[in-house]
């Protein structure tokens, strides 16, 4: 091959030194740059894409404690509480040490104690006022305060509801308790070897609406609504001191048990009186009323007479 010979192109060659060389060279370096700082980027890109590393537990942990507190104080104030059982006025329904679950959620609702019902309420006035309660410790009333354990400060009292607003309710010596003219079979849960109510016969007695009368399971050692007739209320609590329904015993473990309403309470009839007592005034009205509508509607049909 001759010396100079070309390689096929027909563009002049790029020799070292050449304006063209020259200029070839420096498009050279500004791609290595441009790679160079294209990768670059991409290397930190990748880099801060990485997921960042996990809180330790232990920071987390009072974040978790402070969500459980406030479940807990909306759980106690709106939907269920514990109680204990301090004395032996329920039994064999509840033993002493007991506790309870109360539901507080439905009275928000508008709903009122029913009959057969276990329930916890406040003190009406004067039924608890020579009972001491335990000065509690500091861990005590944090329990408390959280729902955990019942307040030992607040006076409570639990009885089961046996007659409501608008009920007529008695009981004789040697007879058993009389809802609405009906006898109450109270052998599946008062305390054997009770009577109904011979320690303290009453009645009959009327309850007024908005109040409950209430007696507790161990006839001969509760002092419930028939030893406080005195008291304003004549022994009736009224439903705005009751804090809720107990629905289950939560401890200890072998009493587990739910708290239904006894069969007897749903006998045939025993709605009557109540209800027809609940319809009266509006009989009356509609008695009084009828007349006058017939009246006035023979004054506009008959004839006017002119003179």
């Amino acid at each position: 091959m001759a010396v100079g010979a070309r390689s096929g192109h027909d563009e002049p060659e790029d020799r070292p030194g050449s304006p063209a060389h020259a200029e070839s060279a420096g498009e050279a370096a500004d791609g290595a740059t441009a790679g160079g700082a294209e990768s670059d980027g991409g290397a930190s890109g990748g880099s801060t894409a990485r997921k960042k590393n996990p809180r330790p537990f232990w920071k987390e942990l009072p974040l978790l404690i402070g969500i459980a507190l406030v479940l807990a104080l909306l759980i106690k104030t709106f939907l269920v509480q514990a109680f204990s059982i301090p004395s032996d006025s329920m039994q064999n329904t509840l033993q002493r040490g007991d506790r309870v679950l109360v539901d507080k959620l439905t009275p928000w609702f508008g709903s009122e104690p029913e009959r057969g019902e276990v329930v916890v309420f406040h003190d009406p006035g004067g039924w608890l006022e020579d009972t001491q309660a335990p000065e509690p410790n500091a861990v005590q009333k944090f329990l408390s305060f959280i729902g955990l354990m019942p307040s030992a400060e607040e006076k409570d009292l639990i009885k089961r509801v046996i007659a409501i607003g608008g009920d007529t309710v008695e009981c004789k010596k040697n007879g058993p308790v009389v809802v609405n003219g009906k006898a109450l079979d109270d052998k599946s849960f008062i305390f054997e070897g009770n009577s109904a109510c011979d320690d303290q016969p009453f009645g009959p007695i009327k309850v007024p609406k908005g109040r409950i009368w209430v007696m507790g399971d161990h006839r001969q050692n509760s002092l419930d609504s028939r030893y406080h007739q005195n008291l304003p209320g004549g022994g009736t609590v009224s439903t705005d001191e009751v804090v809720g329904r107990a629905i289950v015993i939560a401890w200890p473990v072998n009493r587990w048990a739910t708290l239904p309403v006894p069969k007897t309470f749903d006998q045939p009839g025993i709605n009557a009186a109540a209800a027809a007592a609940a319809a009266a005034p509006g009989a009356i009205g509609l008695a009084g009323a009828v007349p006058l509508v017939l009246w006035r509607r023979h004054r506009r049909t008959s004839p006017r007479r002119t003179t």
